[in-house]
């Protein structure tokens, strides 16, 4: 019997994995924030200290891909415990390493454990829930996302501007190993988990299903662009507004993770919305939204900049959500490896796009980022033009939730 509203286990489940979800993302998003700190404490400049988080998101990304199959082997309470675990170990590890170049390897180790809780929870829920009881579970399970990583930025930056950034990480690491134990003793033991034990070859066969069509390719690249763009805007904001003539605390600029917020009322009303008119409809629309946040970001005053993250904010949720949830729906078949490869594009889009965007301020400031984050939403808004134009899939959609990763 799968687990109903009504069942003692219907709550410890979600409040398990509330936690799992909130750990992950406040552990891998709690270094942006920093990046300004770790430039001048380390002697850095801002694409080698962006590397503290596009190492972590890069490996991510391609363990994604594979944690899904390794949990058909281990299981899934078992698995997703195990990251946790490793996680907040390595978070609190972080705290005491005096060099650049090991913190840079630890966050890439945290990759890889992080990988196992998101590949993972989101077939957990849809095993284990009742159908009347899912959707809620999901979108609990996704305002942990939401909420750990907006917390995650929010609390270390003002932390490490009182006390100190290995203080904060440390005690972002004893949370985390304190929500392992809570997770492992909440989480009721899955009843309905499908082992397929899929070989290589099957599992190979899988991904090759999704890039041979066109739409799915076309929804990869839009979820490379857009995260790439979003996150290239986000770890130099920092840079930006701490240096002269804004020279804002590194507390006041940490609250400038609040306007996440905006992104999760974005999410839920441009997906009802999309849902109404179509999804080829409103995505164009919204990479036009990022344009015109990017654009108020270049203008001199702070109140402007601060509402151009927001505008960009409530695109990037909003197209998002949208992309996300149509590979859900184009994906004929092996739709679980179809999910893993859009999120492996949109982890590869922060690692690669953020990354540069950090040798662009170096040389160029401001104008660079916004040539990196511009190029990137420019290229985005051309594909969801392509795919406005795409022809329908002759089959009948069947409706499929997907999370919404931060």
């Amino acid at each position: 019997m799968r687990i109903t509203q009504s069942s003692p286990a219907f709550w410890r489940a979600n409040i398990a994995l509330f936690l799992s979800a909130f750990s992950v993302f406040a552990l891998l998003y709690s270094v942006q924030p920093l990046l300004p700190v770790f430039s001048a404490e380390f002697a850095l400049n801002a694409g080698q200290s962006s590397l503290s988080l596009s190492v972590t998101t890069g490996v991510l990304a391609f363990a994604m891909v594979l944690a899904s199959w390794l949990a058909d082997r281990w299981g899934r309470r078992e698995l997703m415990t195990v990251c946790l675990l490793l996680s907040g170990l390595i978070g609190l590890a972080i705290a005491f390493i005096p060099h650049w170049g090991s913190i840079v390897a630890l966050r890439a180790l945290l990759g890889l454990s992080l990988s196992g809780v998101p590949a993972v929870a989101m077939v957990y829920l849809s095993e284990e829930m009742a159908p009347e009881a899912f959707g809620f579970s999901m979108g609990l399970y996704i305002g942990g996302n939401a909420i750990g990583g907006m917390a995650g930025r929010l609390l270390i930056g003002i932390l490490s501007d009182y006390i100190s950034w290995r203080f904060a990480l440390g005690a972002l690491g004893l949370l985390v190993l304190v929500n392992c134990a809570a997770f492992w003793w909440l989480l009721p033991p899955p009843r309905h988990s499908h082992r397929q034990r899929m070989n290589a070859g099957a599992f190979l066969a899988a991904v090759g299903a999704s890039f041979r069509d066109r739409g799915l390719r076309l929804l990869f690249a839009e979820a490379l662009l857009l995260m790439g763009a979003f996150v290239t805007l986000y770890n130099y904001t920092g840079f930006r507004l701490t240096q002269a003539p804004y020279s804002l605390s590194q507390t006041a600029v940490s609250f400038i993770f609040v306007i996440y917020l905006v992104g999760t009322g974005s999410s839920a009303w441009m997906g009802a919305l999309a849902g109404r008119l179509g999804r080829r409809k409103v995505l164009w629309l919204m990479t036009l939204v990022m344009a015109l946040g990017l654009a108020l970001t270049c203008l001199p005053h702070v109140t402007t900049v601060i509402a151009g993250l927001a505008v960009t904010t409530f695109g990037f949720f909003g197209g998002h959500s949208i992309a996300s949830s149509w590979v859900g729906r184009r994906a004929r078949s092996a739709r679980a490896q179809a999910s893993a490869l859009y999120l492996f594009f949109y982890y590869a889009g922060s690692s690669i796009l953020g990354t540069a965007g950090g040798f662009a301020w170096t040389g160029m400031g401001w104008a660079g980022v916004v040539a990196v984050s511009g190029g990137a939403i420019l290229a985005a808004f051309l594909i969801s033009v392509r795919l406005f134009f795409l022809p329908p899939l002759a089959i009948p959609e069947t409706p499929v939730e997907e999370p919404q990763a931060l």
